[in-house]
């Protein structure tokens, strides 16, 4: 079974939305305002690109990061591996053609098939309505978190609000920056 992982930047209070400027939030583009930009902190991103090896998005993301990252040399690595986007309106026709392979599924339960695939880790970036899903599913196995020092209130939040049992974390990889950044990876225990 391949590893599903969950990256995001996110506040202290959960918050992930618009993290690099995406329109329509108040706090949009948090990620760079507010917080000294130090490059050690982010040893992760480039982590991630190199042991993924397929990219999973929601449709909101993926028209968010489809026209900018397949040009980006800091997510060249990307344009290699397959993507898939989790959408029950996106048609092929609005797929980039830049970027490489892109399959849509039409359901969580696409997602779990490919899980049972033959493969390494799939990452999943942004994607908050699809990260709830997938978290209600039971289907991530893994959060790449970069926690920011602020209390961001409302916004788009990361984690699902849905009522469940307690899901317990434990943590793997963490640092502190001299910025307030934090690095925390933490296993689902199931």
């Amino acid at each position: 079974m391949r590893t599903l992982i969950s990256t995001a930047f996110v506040s202290v209070d959960g918050v992930m939305e618009a993290p690099g400027g995406e329109p329509g939030y108040r706090n949009s583009g948090w990620t760079f305002k507010e917080v000294e930009f130090l490059p050690e902190a982010f040893e992760i991103k480039g982590r991630e690109q190199e042991e993924s090896t397929a990219v999973l998005l929601g449709r909101t993301s993926y028209e968010a990061f489809s026209p900018v990252w397949p040009d980006m040399p800091e997510f060249a690595h990307y344009r290699t591996l397959p993507k898939y986007v989790v959408s029950t309106t996106l048609t092929e026709d609005r797929l980039v053609p830049n970027w490489g392979e892109t399959t849509i599924l039409r359901s969580v339960g696409e997602v779990a098939a490919l899980k049972e695939t033959e493969g390494g880790p799939i990452i999943v970036h942004g994607s908050a309505a699809l990260n709830h899903a997938l978290s209600d599913a039971s289907l991530i196995d893994r959060y790449h978190l970069l926690v920011y020092p602020l209390l961001l209130g409302a916004g788009k939040r990361l984690f699902s609000t849905t009522d469940k049992d307690t899901q317990k974390l434990k943590l793997v990889e963490h640092e502190v920056y001299a910025n307030g950044l934090q690095k925390q990876v933490f296993d689902i225990v199931r």
